[in-house]
């Protein structure tokens, strides 16, 4: 007999048990599902056997790791039926391309077939039933050239591609029923672990819904977002036309010595984004052009190389930072434990902002303000500013897009912006590549190189940040009057040379340590590229140092 601790509690087991088997005895009816366990500082599977005497702490889908199970374990019912409904080998003409708020889009490319309503009540239906007959999910470990040759067999190309840059000796598989594929993360034992989801028809696709994590027990239906699917769609289809759409052909082209070009052509494209937005600023005759997006999304760079088209256009560009308008710290609102909430746009000076760009637009002179972060004080240092009829207002904040913060301001003089770095490949056919992922990548060398911190310290960070963009930018996105994406098919080869040194200071035991080792083995899919080759106008300069733009 064993003796692990759980929840404080001391029980006795027999050596050979597995995790599944303890957490049916603290699972409690209307609770978070337990999906995950740490045996002291190792997370691990349900499936893991205990063989000697531990603490163990579960992890629920309300942890962002146990929230990406449920979510991969929805993902895997969802493929098995497909296979069902469709056909089998019919997942191999199936893409999980992007996530649209809770729900992930899924494109079928089976000839003559139409997705529609009823397909998507089928698969529904049939998803419900092998939920309902809780069917076990088994895990095989198979040689990785085994596992390569399966996947040939089942006609999952970007698996095998994808397999052919693998470096480790073994690789684990998931099987449901004799259904077998591969995922990027860790997987709940059965089909009964998932009771919620929703299968809808969208845009000659499917979207599949899982509960929010701040709303676990039901799946809020799905809403469209036209522009950030429009987005997506096209950076998806630009990704297609150049032939590298998923991890193993971004691999291709780095050993076929073919990306340099492929640097090229990407910020090429992007720069024609920002003339064309330039142009239509112009054209509308806009005075006051708003930039938003999350962190560590480019805008910086971003704002810089549209003020370059601007200029080009024949309009001199005027940058304003919204966190000049911050409230003198002892006047900023706080958060639910006390602390000043910076996050919130209460914490502006909304009605001062209005009256200078008012005021501005009114051809008056005005004396800008400048926020002092170390006194936490409003100082003015005779910022002088007055615009003139070829003169454009370029603002960026987080809560650019909020109509908040310019409710005083003329919508005809307003060119509204959301910037964000969207990845435009996926890892294979199943597993795509979280836009959050790139963003914490970008923010880890960045806060390293620019801001002194060390990657446990951005890591331990990420989750309030998160919330804060769930709060403060993504409810608003679709107010933009264009969406631009930030995110380079390259980046994450360049992102990894930087990334993974500081990946390895985090040290077992800290709390940031799982979170390291998930991102380090993401990175060891990818070849790395050289930044050598990186323009210095490149908005990836931003973050790994080297830019143009850098005062």
């Amino acid at each position: 007999m064993l003796h692990v601790t759980v929840e404080g509690a001391r029980i006795s087991i027999k050596e050979g048990t597995t995790l599944e088997d303890i957490a049916k005895r603290f699972q409690r009816p209307g609770t978070p599902v337990i999906l995950l366990a740490y045996t002291g500082e190792k997370l691990r599977e349900l499936y893991h056997t205990i063989d000697e005497d531990c603490e163990i702490r579960f992890v629920t889908n309300e942890e962002q790791s146990g929230y990406m199970t449920y979510k991969r374990t929805v993902n895997f019912v969802f493929l098995k039926a497909c296979e069902e409904v469709l056909g089998e080998g019919c997942t191999n003409r199936i893409t999980m391309n992007y996530s649209i708020g809770n729900s992930t889009f899924c494109e079928f490319s089976l000839d003559d077939l139409e997705v529609d309503d009823q397909l998507a009540k089928k698969i529904q239906a049939k998803m419900r039933e092998l939920v309902n007959h809780d069917l076990k999910i088994e895990k095989i470990s198979y040689n990785t050239f085994e596992a390569r040759k399966r996947f040939a067999q089942q006609g999952m190309k970007e698996k095998v591609r994808l397999f052919r840059f693998r470096r480790v000796s073994r690789t684990n598989v998931y099987s449901l029923d004799g259904y077998e594929n591969y995922f990027y993360g860790y997987m709940a034992p059965s089909t009964g672990y998932i009771k919620d989801f929703f299968v809808d028809a969208y845009q000659g696709g499917i979207v599949l819904q899982i509960p929010r994590r701040d709303h676990l027990y039901a799946v809020s239906r799905f809403t469209p977002q036209p522009k950030l699917f429009h987005v997506m769609q096209r950076s998806r289809s630009w990704s297609k036309l150049m032939r590298v759409d998923t991890v193993g052909k971004l691999n291709e082209e780095i050993t076929n010595g073919d990306i340099n070009n492929l640097i090229l052509v990407q910020e090429a494209l992007q720069e024609k984004l920002l003339a064309d937005i330039a142009t239509k600023i112009v054209d509308d005759g806009k005075k006051v052009v708003l930039i938003a997006g999350p962190s560590s999304s480019g805008k910086t760079t971003f704002s810089h190389r549209l003020a370059i088209q601007l200029q080009i256009d024949g309009l001199t560009p005027h940058p304003i930072s919204l966190d000049d308008y911050f409230l003198d710290r002892e006047l900023s609102p706080r958060d639910e434990e006390g602390n000043y909430n910076f996050e919130t746009i209460a914490s502006l000076d909304l009605e001062l902002f209005n009256e200078d760009i008012n005021c501005l637009l009114a051809g008056k002179g005005v004396q800008l303000p400048t926020y002092n972060f170390v006194s936490g004080k409003r100082e003015y240092k005779g910022n002088y500013k007055k615009i003139g009829p070829d003169d454009v207002l370029v603002i960026e904040g987080i809560h650019g897009l909020n109509g908040m913060l310019s409710s005083e301001i003329s919508e005809q003089d307003k060119y509204k912006i959301y910037v964000s770095a969207l990845s435009q490949i996926n890892i294979d056919e199943h597993n795509r590549i979280p836009s959050s992922d790139g963003r914490l990548l970008r923010r880890i060398v960045r806060d390293a190189r620019h801001r002194g911190m060390d990657a446990k310290t951005t890591i331990g960070r990420w989750e309030s940040v998160r919330r804060g963009e769930e709060l403060n930018i993504f409810p608003y996105q679709e107010e933009a009057d264009i969406m631009f994406n930030s995110a380079q098919i390259y980046e994450l080869a360049v992102l990894k040379q930087y990334a993974e040194p500081l990946l390895f200071q985090i040290s077992p035991g800290c709390p940031e340590y799982q979170e390291s080792k998930r991102l380090l083995k993401f990175l060891d899919y990818f070849l790395s590229v050289k930044s050598e080759d990186i323009p210095k106008t490149s908005l990836l300069r931003e973050f790994i140092g080297g830019s143009c733009f850098e005062t």
